[in-house]
């Protein structure tokens, strides 16, 4: 598909789209983008797009990488009521949460268009270096047409189910992980380093034992010892993250909750401190680059 020069459609340009959208012209994909921002945002080789309208009017195609369920629900929204549009698929790489995805695909499906969920995890760098992970959900013809898409996209690619919702629920338990691990080893190496142990010689240590993780092995090494803080992700995004993971978890537990268990289950309780620390990060310096979560948490 890519060496025919298919054209696919792109919407949301930020950090994380634009090096996606770059990835698709690289594949050999004919691309037409738009952002809300303005053109400034559209990557060399990519045609701009003054609106989603000209987007899902020229591209078979659609893909978005958008902030939030809101933002995705609205775009899906001007294509579903886009007459005589060429687009008959999205491919939605935003973090928008399980029931979010769900109602997407449903009003995507009653206009004819197929949706598959691809939330994305790996960072602006892995997204550059074509490792970032691709997890996707979605009907078997629904895939099967956009693997093109998804392949130049990146080169890791994971099938999670066949119903859009369970990448989103894959996504949502990853960033959970990824909060959790950074909150946590923020602590442990404060504690540390009050303690008068050296940070690099900690994270040495860690890395060598069962305390390694995602925070220890790259966030705190390549962005906080370093003072770069430049993970390009933010921590109002993480902190949204959280909260769709914790209302997701909420939301099962409520199907089978008896009249006997509290409102916060036992199977959120970590969750729950977890995303009490990202909203007060959040609040307190909102768009923060995420790994700037250290001098927060050692400073509290």
């Amino acid at each position: 598909m890519a060496g025919t020069r298919a054209t696919v459609g792109f919407v949301g340009l930020g950090s994380m789209g634009g090096a996606l959208a770059a990835n698709l012209v690289a594949a050999g994909f004919d691309v037409v983008a738009h952002d809300a921002a303005g053109p400034d945002r559209v990557p060399v080789g990519a045609v701009g797009a003054a609106d989603v309208a000209e987007v899902a009017g020229r591209a078979d195609t659609v893909v978005f990488s958008l902030p939030d369920g809101a933002v995705s629900e609205q775009v899906a929204g001007e294509i579903v009521a886009l007459a005589g549009r060429r687009a008959a698929y999205v491919v939605d790489t935003s973090t928008v949460g399980v029931a979010a995805a769900r109602r997407i695909a449903g009003r995507l499906a009653g206009a004819g268009v197929g949706y598959v969920d691809a939330p994305v995890s790996g960072g602006v760098a892995g997204a550059r270096a074509r490792t970032i992970a691709v997890m996707f959900a979605g009907s078997d013809a629904d895939c099967a047409a956009v693997t093109p898409v998804l392949a130049g996209l990146s080169d890791r690619r994971t099938r999670v189910g066949d119903e859009p919702g369970l990448a989103q629920a894959l996504k949502l338990a990853n960033n959970f992980l990824s909060a959790t691990a950074l909150a946590a080893t923020s602590e442990a190496i404060a504690f540390g380093t009050s303690a008068g142990l050296d940070m690099a010689t900690m994270l040495d240590v860690l890395n060598g034992a069962s305390g390694r993780s995602s925070a220890t092995a790259d966030k705190f090494p390549n962005h906080v010892l370093a003072e770069r803080y430049a993970a390009g992700f933010t921590n109002s995004l993480m902190a949204k993250d959280v909260a769709l993971y914790l209302a997701a978890v909420q939301e099962r537990d409520g199907a089978v909750r008896s009249p006997q268990n509290s409102p916060n289950s036992r199977s959120s309780r970590i969750g729950a401190v977890t995303a009490s620390v990202w909203e007060r990060f959040a609040a307190a310096a909102p768009g923060a680059d995420f790994t700037r979560i250290y001098p927060f948490v050692k400073g509290t």
